[in-house]
């Protein structure tokens, strides 16, 4: 039979409880069935439900406190209600059967579980005899007659609710101590499309999802070394989120593998149900207001299993599309994949492009706006430079409303509709921008210089520096029209030194600029052939830093 009829679990709890709990608490029945007549049958049950929630009897706590699996199948349906609310949360589902005289039952999340599988476990169950189930039905059960591939036995009943949680099935045993796991579970995914942050024009078009088996299997399936591990640590008390380590065993640092694992072990939290992020601000950005990135966010599998043979460690989180790439340096998040996807001429044209969109992003508005005020700073034969008109605000005013207005139309971007998007594109470009101009209070330098800025931001491949050198340039701005051309070169002083002295996990933030390193220097500024690059890079300190054996000839 199945339970979860709410009226009638209600009758067995309230005898059970009345049993427990003597003549006060049968007053406290009676007085809820009173009232039970006088309200809606689902408003009582309710009622009925916070009440004994809020005013647990010592029953009720021992029951959810319990440690061990009773080998009493009422036992473990009393202990059920306590621990995972059987009978009132409406996808906590409890099947009962009987396989060769032995009663058994499922329990399984509803909206998790694989109806398939299930059915042709309980087909060849349906079969058993008693002579097959034996002394040990439990153990006969695993070795013989749960017809899965996945198959383990728990005897703490934490664990298994932990599982049964996780998607899986447990199977109880009327007399047994313990209980059958069954890893039959059905995750609601989506197609593995490609990320909308990081398109190629040739190459993969597959990229991670939410759930965690599937993005080890696209790594797994680019990566086929025996020695690529994937280390599961449960984060958070109450979400207790999937956490994956990923590396080479004999490429990455053993120091950094075991730093990472600890770190993520002593995390102490109740969860972090947006994934990497949260766990990101835990273990790297403690403090939480420094702008830079300090890992590199990916969610192609192409980009994750490069960095791996690299020596990298790669943190996945069950629910999250990205993978948390460590430690990394800001030039490698410059870098794209589109680099490696093209020949090494056109692949080295596009990386200085980029360069340029980015120092651009972060150094043309103050630098023109220092021309502006300081004519005498412009350079021979650029007097052109600077607007032929003034408008009726300030420039500086102008751009930080310029600035302001990019980012609201941004957001606006995001929670648009996509048949809205282009609409909105045309009244933001041509209607607002085009009325500012013509009423004065913008000039057209303005706009166009913010405009190349603003695609040098979106040309930067990473979505969170973009953002920071964002914050970067409103600065440099303010810096440049307070204090003019020593503000802009000592905030610009300034905004170098906190680079450089940033680290992550103990990797120089600004390498190999800071620490000066000329090879790997002109392995970031030129996309060099494949075929040359015979060793990994010194920025992990690999146990193995060969990539190509060197031919004898």
């Amino acid at each position: 039979m199945e339970v979860g009829a709410f009226h009638r679990h209600e009758q067995e709890t309230g005898e059970k409880r009345e049993e427990h709990n003597g003549p006060h608490k049968h007053s406290g029945k009676e007085a809820a069935q009173k009232k039970e007549e006088q309200e809606p049958k689902g408003r009582s049950h309710k009622n009925q439900q916070s009440g004994a929630q809020s005013r647990m009897s010592e029953e009720e706590n021992r029951l959810k406190n319990m440690k061990e699996i009773p080998d009493s199948m009422e036992d473990v349906k009393r202990a059920l209600e306590e621990k995972v609310g059987l009978g009132i949360s409406f996808d906590v589902t409890f099947r009962e059967m009987i396989f060769g005289g032995v009663r058994c039952s499922f329990l399984y999340m509803n909206g998790f579980a694989k109806d398939e599988a299930l059915i042709e476990v309980i087909k060849r169950l349906t079969y058993a005899s008693e002579e097959e189930l034996g002394d040990d039905p439990l153990e006969k059960l695993k070795d013989n007659l749960v017809a899965h591939i996945q198959v383990e036995s728990l005897e703490k009943f934490d664990e298994v609710i932990d599982k049964t949680l996780a998607g899986m099935t447990a199977l109880f045993v009327e007399g047994a101590r313990a209980a059958l796991v069954i890893d039959a579970k059905s995750f609601p995914v989506r197609s593995t499309s490609e990320p909308d942050l990081e398109r190629v024009v040739r190459g993969a078009r597959d990229g991670f999802v939410e759930t965690l088996m599937t993005n080890v299997t696209l790594i797994r399936r680019r990566l086929r070394d025996p020695r690529l591990k994937f280390e599961v640590v449960q984060v958070g008390e109450r979400t207790k989120t999937d956490v994956c380590i990923a590396y080479i065993q004999d490429v990455a640092a053993p120091e950094l593998i075991d730093t990472f694992r600890n770190k993520v072990e002593e995390v102490v939290i109740d969860g972090i149900p947006l994934g990497e992020k949260q766990l990101e601000e835990i273990l790297v950005n403690k403090s939480g207001w420094n702008p830079y990135p300090l890992v590199r966010y990916s969610e192609r599998p192409d980009v994750v299993a490069a960095h791996l043979l690299e020596g990298h460690v790669v943190l996945l989180a069950d629910t999250s599309p990205s993978a948390m790439i460590l430690p990394c340096t800001m030039f490698q998040l410059m870098q794209h994949a589109e680099e490696y996807r093209q020949n090494p001429a056109v692949g080295t044209y596009f990386r200085w492009v980029r360069y340029f969109g980015i120092i651009a992003s972060l150094f043309l508005l103050p630098i023109w706006y220092l021309m502006v005020v300081h004519p005498e700073l412009k350079p021979v034969g650029m007097e052109w430079l600077g607007p032929e008109k003034t408008a009726r605000l300030p420039v500086i005013v102008q751009f930080l409303i310029a600035e302001l207005g990019v980012d609201l139309m941004r957001m606006a971007a995001v929670h648009t509709p996509t048949p809205l998007a282009t609409a909105m594109g045309l009244i933001a470009a041509i209607l607002i921008g085009q009325i500012a101009v013509e009423t004065g209070m913008f000039v057209n330098e303005v706009i166009m210089y913010m405009a190349v800025a603003t695609i040098g931001t979106f040309a930067t491949p990473s979505y969170e520096l973009g953002m920071a050198n964002r914050i970067s340039r409103i600065i440099l701005l303010l810096a440049a029209a307070t204090l003019g051309v020593p503000g802009l070169v000592g905030a610009t002083t300034i905004w170098l030194i906190i680079l450089t002295v940033q680290r992550s996990y103990n990797s120089p933030y600004m390498w190999p600029f800071i620490p000066f390193n000329a090879k790997a220097l002109y392995t970031v500024l030129i996309r060099r052939p494949f075929g040359e690059s015979r060793h990994r890079i010194s920025l992990t300190d690999t146990t193995d830093n060969t990539r190509q054996p060197v031919s004898d000839g």
